[in-house]
């Protein structure tokens, strides 16, 4: 198993993953907590000025209030009163200094009802004159006590105005005094807040009255309009507040504005939070620390029993289905999925010993199947020790099962594998004792392994073998022979290699069973047929395609007078280089791959041509061509037929299709419905080998044919045998009861010929009349026999009297009238 680090397991990412939420969602907070921070802090320091705007109206009007009771004294004093009355200005003025003196006003004076100066305390009498009398109308006008702020000389001074009746009014009396420093001592003493006091003269700059602090730069700050606003001071963030005391635009104003300016640090302000922050910021670092140390150790406790799961994988994946999945112990997903693993483990332990029983063993034998016995013999073919093969094919067990069902055709391999265990187990209590492996290859196909065994003695045991197969099966109420063929291959006699010691096994129990030999040791010579046979068949196609396929005729004569009635065409197969090829090498292996129907057309077609041939020299023969049983089962074999005739414009009388009885036999209902066809196309039809087939006497009533052909089996020897001889007349006077013509195959000697025209057959042929020839040779032939019956050569087309057609030299008539062994072979 790939060992991981913390950051690439499961476990890290899983840490990883919690950490960055905690992260994510701790610092969101964080940077919200810090925006409400600064936007409450903001709101917090602006109520804070509008508060301190508030005390410092609160404080001007204490201070009013105190300049309001002084004046208000005075005015009440008789004394005073009696002064005014009495028109003294030295001690009028006295007791306004002695007043101002006792409640720390700094300027004093009386004007009389129409406002003019009577007596003021201040030096500055000409300056304070114009205010006063501006005062004392305001206060007249307003009929209300106020306490007006003013500029006096650059002085922001806070004035009061009382009224002097005795009773009537007679003057009033004003106080006021000028604002100090004390009043933004006072406002920060009671808000916290900075305060700067600004004065300004029409088209001067703003001047510094008073503050708490030595500053310049917030005289600027005076432009940027009544309100609040944000802005820096040496360097510092301040939020402020300008209250206009007096508006340029007021009562009073017109000498000058008075302005206080409230402010304070943002940062000052804020550090409170800021310090909360931090110390939320520390808890927070703490948090994810525990959070980081709590989850790594979470995250391995939950990935401990994924690594034990993941390490069980591997043992399940590396075959070992037998150690135990480690289960957790937790009753969650976890134990779950153990749980789960654990039964998953079992169950492949099941299916994989099911798996191997179906790989390497038989189920309805019990038997070793093929694998098992191939990885076995493979082991056992070792330098320097004999082994012995047998391989065993069982006789008629497709027809077991087409006929008594596949249940008792399974019963009968039961049995037959029964019969080898019993051979296998009797071969190792002999002394020279062999263990014998037995195994069912495929289907009926079995195979006996005899590691140690010589050549004789490996046919020693086969013919134990079929000795044991010779008793009868009892298969319920039926009885069934139970035979095989055995074919037997030795290493390292045979072959050196498993593969090549079957395949040769296999090629001996083949051709055991073609020989019906019972048991056949394998021979060189075989192997080398069939490969030849095998070469030959994959070069067919090639030699229908380049015109390497001749046609042979063998002449048929009429029996009642002795004159030529037709000709058989069989084809032969002229190699480039192996030359004349035999039909018994090519034309079985053609029938069993299906290409036997395209050589079945090559022949109708060089018939018909041929036969057009020769009725341009007036040699009009029946002209006889075989159809296999692939041909009868091609739906399209009629309108295939009848197109090459009508391409050489030729009757289809001037053929006769010749079926073998194994064709019928193979399909009946579809042969007959072919046959039918045929027949109504005007075709002769004919039997070809009776007697040597299958055909029943129930099926010859029934089938359209013309003609009888007798099997050479019964006429190449029926001069001497007595038995065949009856068998051939019986067929005649069948095949005369059925109204059909008989033919009469392998002629060889008068004699017989002789034999056949007494017992009444109507046509016959064979090497006594003669041999196959090639087609543009029986002309020729016809001519040294019966020269009336064809066209002289100087009329005939050129290269067929001279006997040229087809390719058919001298040379090539020749070697097949030296072949003793050429008999006829069905196209």
């Amino acid at each position: 198993m790939k060992r991981r680090n913390l950051f690439n397991s499961l476990a890290g990412r899983i840490v990883t993953l919690f950490l960055g939420l905690l992260l994510v969602v701790q610092l969101a907070a964080f940077m919200t907590i810090r925006e409400s921070i600064d936007h409450n802090a903001r709101t917090l320091l602006g109520d804070q000025l509008q508060l301190g705007a508030r005390v410092l109206n609160r404080l001007l009007d204490q201070n009013a209030q105190g300049l309001r009771q002084g004046a208000t004294l005075l005015a009440a004093d008789f004394g005073f009163r009696a002064a005014v009355q009495s028109g003294d200005a030295e001690t009028v003025r006295l007791a306004l200094e002695s007043q101002a003196a006792r409640i720390g006003a700094s300027v004093s004076a009386l004007l009389d009802v129409k406002g003019d100066l009577l007596a003021v305390n201040s030096s500055d009498e000409a300056g304070l004159r114009p205010v006063l009398v501006e005062l004392a109308a305001e206060r007249q006008q307003a009929g209300a006590e106020q306490a007006p702020l003013r500029l006096v000389q650059g002085q922001a001074m806070q004035f009061v105005v009382v009224p002097m009746k005795a009773p009537l009014l007679i003057g009033w009396v004003v106080m006021g005094f000028p604002l100090q420093n004390a009043l933004a001592q006072d406002l920060h003493a009671l808000s916290g807040l900075d305060m700067v006091l600004f004065s300004q003269t029409a088209g001067q700059a703003p001047h510094l009255a008073l503050g708490t602090t030595a500053v310049g730069r917030v005289a600027a700050m005076v432009d940027d309009g009544p309100g609040m606003s944000e802005g820096e001071l040496d360097g510092i963030s301040v939020l402020r507040l300008r209250v206009d005391l007096l508006p340029a635009g007021a009562p009073g104003g017109a000498r000058g504005s008075l302005h206080a300016v409230l402010f304070r640090s943002i940062d000052e302000a804020v550090a409170p939070f800021r310090r909360l922050q931090a110390s939320m910021a520390l808890i927070t670092v703490l948090a994810v620390s525990i959070f980081g140390v709590v989850s790594v150790l979470t995250a391995r406790r939950v990935t401990q029993p994924v690594h034990q799961l993941l390490r069980a994988s591997e043992r399940l994946g590396q075959g070992d289905f037998q150690t135990p999945v480690p289960q957790t112990g937790r009753d969650d997903e976890l134990g779950e999925l153990a749980q789960a693993f654990d039964g998953m483990r079992t169950g492949l332990a099941t299916r994989t010993e099911e798996i191997r029983v179906l790989a390497y063993w038989d189920r309805l034998t019990g038997l070793p199947n093929r694998a098992q016995f191939e990885d076995l013999l493979r082991r056992e073919l070792q330098p320097g020790r004999p082994v012995a093969l047998l391989m065993l094919n069982l006789d008629r067990l497709e027809q077991v099962n087409q006929v008594l069902g596949r249940a008792r055709g399974d019963r009968l391999l039961q049995t037959a594998a029964e019969r080898l265990r019993g051979v296998a187990r009797r071969l190792s209590e002999l002394p020279a004792s062999i263990d014998g492996f037995v195994a069912r290859l495929a289907g009926d196909e079995f195979a006996l392994l005899l590691p140690g065994a010589s050549p004789a003695r490996a046919q020693w045991v086969a013919q134990s073998l079929v000795r044991s197969f010779e008793r009868p099966v009892q298969l319920d109420d039926s009885v069934v022979d139970l035979s095989a063929g055995i074919g037997i291959a030795c290493f390292p006699e045979h072959a050196e290699q498993a593969d090549q010691l079957m395949g040769r096994a296999l090629l001996a129990m083949t051709e055991a069973k073609r020989r019906m030999a019972g048991c056949l040791v394998y021979d060189p010579s075989i192997d080398a047929g069939s490969a030849q046979t095998l070469s030959l068949l994959g070069e067919l196609r090639h030699a229908l395609r380049h015109g390497e396929l001749r046609l042979f005729l063998q002449p048929k004569l009429r029996l009642a007078d002795g004159s030529l009635i037709g000709a058989e065409a069989l084809v032969r197969w002229q190699h480039p280089t192996r030359g004349l090829v035999p039909p018994n090498q090519f034309i079985p292996f053609a029938e069993e791959t299906g290409f036997i129907h395209e050589l079945t057309l090559w022949v109708v077609d060089e018939a018909a041509r041929v036969w057009a041939q020769h009725r341009a020299q007036g040699l009009a023969l029946r002209l006889s061509v075989n159809l296999s049983a692939h041909d009868l089962m091609k739906a399209d074999l009629v309108a295939r037929i009848d197109a090459r005739l009508r391409h050489h414009d030729v009757p289809p009388s001037a053929l006769c299709l010749e079926i073998t009885e194994s064709a019928i036999a193979s399909d009946p209902q579809r042969a007959l419905q072919t046959l039918h066809a045929l027949k109504t196309s005007g075709y002769k039809l004919s039997i070809d080998d009776f007697g040597a087939g299958y055909t029943s006497l129930g099926q010859l009533v029934d089938l359209p044919v013309n003609e009888l052909k007798i099997d050479m089996l019964f006429v190449r020897t029926m001069d001497t045998n007595a038995d065949k001889a009856a068998m051939v007349r019986f067929i005649i006077g069948l095949a005369h009861d059925r109204r059909l013509t008989v033919v009469a195959e392998g002629v060889e000697n008068p004699a017989i010929l002789a034999q056949l025209g007494a017992l009444g057959c109507d046509e016959a042929q064979g090497y006594h009349i003669s041999k196959p020839l090639p087609s543009g040779e029986l002309v020729e032939w016809v001519r040294g026999r019966w020269p009336d019956r064809v066209t002289p050569p100087a009329t005939a087309p050129a290269g067929i009297a001279a006997g040229r057609d087809l390719d058919a030299s001298p040379a090539l008539h020749e070697t097949w009238r030296n072949s003793a062994n050429d008999t006829p072979t069905p196209a």
